[in-house]
């Protein structure tokens, strides 16, 4: 007998699918099986090299499956399993087999079998196994008598099997037409499996491979239909008005943690819910976020240190993550650290007497490591505060070689002068402030800041937290002008020397935490990443170059913005998301334990 692979059109026992078709692969299953985890529980794309029987032969990167027994009697059959099982998360799961040649007497047999069932037999014979057979047209349901079902099949027929793990039964197709339900009460975890028989049976398995002959996807919807209708015709009763109460103060919540002051403000007075948070508390909020999200991080660090004394001392693992985030912005040139280089050439602290600056204090020598806490002295603008007291601060100050010019000073962030809930102070320091803005000009909206050159873009959300359209509108220009074309530290020499500098005292804080807590892993790799993007002559396209897109400041504004919050006695996180994350894990649990309807009842589709 010739071997499989002849007279194929994939020419001979052909390698793997090269990148191009996997990557067809991976789009249609992802858009077919949506709900599967397949990190955890991967899909089936070949049959398996291992579980199968000898008489069987594989070739076309393991899809073409030809018999290479003898073929006397039933004693000779011979089966293959898919490289995985069913995930319960598919909800609903097809592949196809077209029939090659049916060779000597078309004894094949197309179906399930869990793992364990005896390949020396056509699947459906055996208990845990389930077929349908192409010589007579039976089904075997675990049993070596079959039950009339459907037609024959024979050379050029294409079969397929669906499997509902909804309601754990199976029908095939034939040449795309549905021949109903063959089994019910399946069990969970089973495999794909053939069978052949008789010498010159050849069969070809797509796993998705190829657009299926059977429309899978319209009977997709209309099951995707039934699930979502039962999802709404839940039954609430008298508990409507109480859950409309939770539902309310939920989205309050929600707009009150990321910061939208006047829709919050607006939807409180609509639905007469109470906004935990002073007014100003979320303007201070928000301005640290802008500041975070627009690539101004050591700003977003003296920030923190003004309004919330004690915060980053008490959360070390948090300033480290920002410190190197800062570093990250300094190479991308968007940090105020290097910005201010670009407007001006490097002079002494003494030639700018006039920047802002936002620590509480700094203290009389500046060589050493950034304080974590209210008595730490900061280097955001590379400015000495002239009001602060000495520290005292658990970690020495990061050194800062210059300073912001006098005409970056309006574009600082108004911040009341003791805490965040000092709303009268804060109330008459934004009232002469050029940075004062409207509530509704402070909402968060998404947009990239690449380089520090602002991008149009849609609105978008990611790890909770949105990204803003609007920086403080001064710096807009200066950050254009300063960084035109992406180079290292927007191309100043200066600035480079200070970034430079920046990270050997990054070096020595993490030193000092590894020596005061113990090694930390995520330390370490943080760290080395950040350190990595000076190894390249151009850090935006090298491996380690997703850490200067502005998408990579979401989590750390988020992180943050939820350390603020806790600080502040409320909830890091907001119950809406915390319902989500619940949602999302219940269905995942629904998917381990077999539960099918979890592919059709996914949280994302309720978000749009």
């Amino acid at each position: 007998m010739a071997e499989a692979g002849a007279g194929s059109p994939h020419g001979g026992d052909a390698a793997p699918p090269g990148p191009p078709e996997e990557q067809e692969l991976s789009r249609r299953l992802r858009r077919l099986y949506p709900a599967v985890n397949q990190d955890e529980t991967p899909l089936p794309r070949s049959w398996s090299p291992k579980d199968k029987y000898n008489y069987i032969g594989l070739s076309q990167g393991n899809l073409r499956v030809h018999y290479k027994g003898h073929g006397k009697n039933h004693k000779d059959a011979a089966s293959v399993r898919a490289t995985h099982p069913i995930p319960a998360a598919c909800g609903i799961y097809y592949f196809e087999v077209k029939i090659v040649s049916k060779g000597r007497d078309g004894y094949m047999g197309i179906g399930l079998s869990a793992q364990g069932v005896n390949m020396n037999r056509l699947p459906g014979w055996d208990k845990h196994s389930y077929g349908y057979h192409g010589d007579d047209g039976h089904s075997f349901c675990s049993s070596g008598t079959g039950q009339p079902y459907g037609p024959t099949f024979t050379t050029g027929d294409v079969i397929g099997c669906c499997v509902n793990l909804i309601n754990n039964t199976c029908f095939y197709t034939k040449n795309g037409h549905s021949l109903g339900i063959a089994f019910t009460d399946l069990p969970s975890n089973l495999y794909p499996t053939v069978g052949l028989q008789t010498p010159g049976e050849i069969v070809d398995a797509n796993f998705g491979q190829q657009p299926f002959v059977f429309d899978i996807e319209d009977y997709m919807r209309e099951w995707r239909a039934k699930i979502q209708s039962t999802i709404k015709r839940f039954p609430i009763g008298d508990r409507l008005g109480e859950w409309q109460a939770m539902l309310q103060n939920m989205v309050s919540s929600y707009l009150v943690h990321h910061g939208y002051c006047s829709t919050a403000t607006a939807f409180a007075r609509v639905t007469d819910t109470t906004i935990q948070e002073e007014q100003t508390s979320i303007k201070n909020r928000q301005r640290i976020q802008k500041l975070v999200l627009a690539g101004r991080v050591g700003e977003a660090i003296e920030a923190t240190q003004q309004l919330y004394p004690g915060l980053l001392e008490h959360n070390p693992n948090l300033l480290f993550m920002l410190k190197c985030r800062q570093f990250v912005e300094m190479v991308n040139g968007t940090d105020s650290e290097v910005r201010c280089f670009s407007a001006r050439s490097p002079r002494s602290q003494d030639s700018y007497p006039g920047s802002p600056s936002l620590s509480p204090r700094h203290g009389s020598t500046n060589s050493h490591l950034h304080s974590t806490g209210a008595d730490s002295p900061t280097c955001s603008n590379g400015v000495m505060s002239t009001k602060s007291k000495q520290s005292h601060s658990k970690y020495p100050a990061l050194s800062s070689s210059s300073s912001s010019s006098s005409s970056s000073s309006p574009s600082s962030v108004n911040y009341s002068e003791s805490n965040s809930t000092d709303s009268t102070k804060s109330q008459q320091h934004s009232s002469t402030s050029n940075q004062e803005t409207s509530d509704s000009e402070m909402e968060m909206e998404a947009e990239h800041y690449p380089n520090g050159v602002l991008e149009n873009s849609s609105t978008r959300i990611m790890n909770g937290t949105y990204k803003h359209e609007e920086i403080l509108q001064t710096d807009e220009s200066s950050m254009e002008d300063s960084c035109p074309q992406r180079q290292l530290c927007g191309g100043n020499h200066a600035a480079t020397e200070r970034m430079i500098q920046f990270g050997r005292e990054l070096q020595i804080l993490s030193e000092q935490l590894c020596r005061e807590y113990g090694k930390n892993t995520v330390h370490k790799k943080m760290l080395q990443d950040a350190f990595s993007l000076l190894a390249y002559s151009d850090p935006w396209n090298c491996p380690v170059g997703q850490q200067l897109d502005p998408i990579q400041r979401e989590p750390v504004c988020a992180a943050l913005n939820s350390a603020i919050l806790e600080s502040q006695n409320l909830p890091k996180q907001p119950p809406l998301m915390l319902a989500l994350g619940q949602a999302s894990e219940c269905l995942r649990l629904m998917a381990r334990v077999g539960l099918g309807s979890c592919s059709f009842a996914r949280v994302d589709d309720y978000l749009h």
